[in-house]
């Protein structure tokens, strides 16, 4: 009788430590839960209302490889460089890209841009197609743009946005100086943004228009992109996962490449994104493809 009175009283002991621990476990992880979201919500009322006397603005996380102009509602001031590397697999040979360019916003919600970006191409050791021809290196264009945020709606966490990229092509590097040549022609690129955050970690985009290329003295060539995009940003931070869905349609036929990618805090005002590209279906003549970009934005800054 004593043993089980014993063994009655130890049980009840034991269930009342676990159920202490557990509870204790439980108020741990709310607790984090808790501290998450109230960082989280500090960080985007730092960006979207630092002080009073600013135009509202919504946190939307921002697409690496077809970037945007500028932040979807920038405010006066904003600046930002970026330097950008990529290599992609032509079957048959290597295609580097690189890129260097410059945003600022001269007023609140439109963003302009300069770009520079150079295409590079190296054959292989071993060809699967002797009658391939290989690209000559050139500077691809001289790059143009503008974007104007005319909706910002805080209370649907939603921004839409009108924009245009002017591009001057340049003829490839080995014809430069021949002929006093410099341009072969001009890309025109209207687009539309619209981008909305759901709730305060998740994040779409899509980003479309036409993009009408006329070369000198030929037709003009009419391509068609749908860009869409999800990301998921990491409480109280500007670090994000997510994935860019690349759509094209030209002469009738859609070409799609997926761009997974993530994006790094290295400091404040620096950051890092990091790109992979995945081609959808039969693309002759594109494998796998990398693409790294640095950001360099001069007075960004937070204060937790």
């Amino acid at each position: 009788m004593k043993l089980k009175l014993f063994t009655a009283i130890l049980a009840m002991v034991g269930l009342s430590i676990v159920t202490a621990l557990a509870q204790d476990d439980q108020i741990q992880i709310d607790s984090t839960k808790i501290e998450r979201m109230l960082l989280d919500s500090m960080f985007i009322a730092e960006v979207e209302r630092p002080q009073s006397n600013l135009k509202p603005k919504v946190l939307h996380a921002e697409p690496l490889y077809i970037d945007l102009i500028r932040d979807l509602g920038a405010r006066k001031g904003e600046r930002e460089w970026n330097l950008g590397v990529g290599m992609t697999d032509r079957r048959g040979y290597d295609e580097y890209e690189g890129l260097i360019e410059y945003e600022w916003a001269p007023i609140d919600r439109l963003g302009f841009e300069i770009e520079v970006p150079v295409t590079l191409y190296s054959w292989r050791n071993s060809l699967p197609n002797t009658d391939l021809e290989r690209p000559n290196n050139r500077v691809e264009s001289l790059k143009l743009a503008t974007q104007w945020s005319f909706l910002v709606s805080e209370k649907y966490k939603s921004t839409l946005a009108l924009g245009y990229i002017h591009e001057f092509e340049f003829v490839d590097l080995n014809r430069l100086g021949r002929g006093g040549e410099l341009f072969k022609g001009n890309i025109y690129n209207p687009f539309f943004v619209a981008a909305k955050r759901w709730s305060s970690n998740y994040h779409t985009l899509i980003y479309t228009g036409p993009r009408i290329e006329k070369l000198f003295n030929q037709r003009r060539d009419i391509t068609y992109e749908i860009h869409t995009n999800f990301h998921y940003m990491i409480t109280g931070t500007r670090n994000f996962i997510g994935v860019e869905i690349n759509k094209e349609i030209h002469n009738g036929k859609l070409e799609t490449v997926l761009r997974p990618q993530m994006r790094v805090g290295l400091a404040e005002n620096l950051m890092i994104g990091i790109v992979t590209g995945i081609p959808v279906g039969n693309r002759d003549n594109m494998g796998l493809s990398s693409f790294m970009r640095i950001i360099y934005e001069p007075h960004f800054k937070t204060f937790h």
